[in-house]
């Protein structure tokens, strides 16, 4: 039986309540692990501490989740009044971590606030809120909105989805979005108020290396979790 692949999954800490406790928690949203396992993957978390990209020996590829807001000081701006939930010892370590992948050249993927991290690390901005500035808006919190992608053709991302891209919609709950891009990344796919909604690098390569501001693990599309998987498999 051949070696399944061990996907790392960025996770948050958080002050969380179960039984009779109520304790600061390693925790994430159990459909991005249900997903990486139904696609054939081992998933497994990864605190936001000190030292933890020295996890990425261990693992066959990063998949940077969502969460809270980036802080905004990583890209030389003071937070709007709506930035919140932010870490600056998450940002840390998954900057670090994210370096350390791309180092050692492992498939790596990111959702929403994973892009956002990406675009950051390559000396990006974000947009702080939306709808400023577009006719986005954003879902409520705690819930999903849906909206449909164009996706470019001849990209990695197009070569996942296909012709027709994600389809009737995406599963999408954020209230940020890139701004300027950064150094060596191309936009791949956008809302239809002109959001950037997927980035890569601008370089052919053969590093998997693609991020999407939607929340395929939310969906029922398993392709984007599923390349990842097939990516770390190979050879």
């Amino acid at each position: 039986m051949s070696r399944k692949p061990v996907i790392g999954l960025t996770a948050y800490c958080e002050q969380a309540r179960w039984s009779h406790w109520h304790e600061p928690a390693v925790l994430l949203p159990a459909k991005y692990a249900e997903q990486v396992a139904a696609a054939g993957g081992v998933p497994v978390l990864l605190p936001p501490l000190p030292g933890i990209a020295a996890a990425v020996d261990r693992i066959d590829g990063l998949l940077l989740t969502g969460g809270g807001d980036i802080d905004p000081g990583r890209y030389g701006e003071r937070p709007h009044p709506a930035t919140s939930r932010v870490s600056r010892p998450r940002d840390a370590a998954e900057l670090e971590l994210l370096d350390a992948a791309v180092a050692a050249a492992k498939p790596v993927l990111g959702v929403c606030r994973g892009m956002q991290l990406l675009n950051v690390a390559r000396g990006g901005t974000l947009r702080q809120h939306l709808p400023d500035g577009t006719g986005h808006t954003p879902a409520a919190p705690g819930t999903f909105g849906t909206h449909l992608v164009r996706v470019a053709a001849g990209t990695r991302l197009a070569g996942i989805l296909g012709a027709d891209g994600p389809g009737a919609g995406v599963p999408t709950a954020h209230h940020q979005a890139i701004d300027r891009l950064g150094d060596g990344l191309v936009a791949t796919a956008w809302a239809e108020d002109g959001v950037i909604e997927a980035v890569e690098p601008s370089a052919d390569g053969d590093q998997f290396l693609l991020a999407v501001q939607w929340h395929p693990e939310a969906g029922s599309d398993p392709r984007l979790i599923e390349a990842l998987v097939a990516a770390a498999k190979a050879p």
